[in-house]
């Protein structure tokens, strides 16, 4: 059985000559993937082969995790790695508390009302702050903004890929 791989970010750019890289973050665990010590696997485009890295420090930066990798520690080194998306294998996946789902999971479900109202399909996952919003394309194209709180959300079935909510007043108009 082939193994499956999550992805936890891409490898934008170099930063600074010590071998430092930017990588945007595609992960809702930054802190605990990219930790000091952790193995993380790089693919580069049009490589079946997995590099493996591990982490010798994270710091954020911006929008950006800056991350450095053991045996790489310079720039010209690090150069290479540029456009690789880095990896965790599924065995690494972790455990969720309830409520908590992977970005990967509710994108592509189809959310509903308690009423059985359709509104649409999640496409992206926004993380302006406090909560996660839910972009949701209805049947004619139009995006809906839907925040992932307890008082609105009811119901996520990840296997069954269907959402259930309870739109506050306004929400949906």
């Amino acid at each position: 059985m082939e193994k499956k791989y999550f992805n936890v970010g891409k490898i934008v750019n170099t930063h600074g000559i010590k071998g430092e890289v930017r990588v945007i973050s595609r992960t809702d665990f930054p802190e605990e993937r990219y930790k000091v010590g952790n193995t993380l696997l790089l693919f580069l485009p049009g490589s079946k082969e997995a590099i493996e890295l591990t982490v010798t420090s994270h710091r954020t930066h911006k929008n950006f995790n800056l991350l450095t990798f053991e045996g790489y520690d310079n720039v010209n080194q690090v150069e290479k790695l540029r456009d690789g998306i880095l990896k965790v294998p599924e065995s690494q996946r972790g455990e969720l508390k309830e409520g908590e789902f992977y970005f990967q999971d509710i994108i592509g479900c189809m959310m509903f009302t308690t009423k059985g109202e359709e509104i649409g399909k999640v496409v992206e996952i926004l993380t302006p702050g406090a909560n996660d919003v839910w972009v949701v394309k209805d049947a004619k194209g139009k995006e809906v903004l839907i925040p992932y709180i307890e008082d609105i959300v009811k119901k996520v079935d990840v296997k069954e890929k269907i959402i259930l909510i309870d739109p506050m007043e306004g929400l949906l108009s």
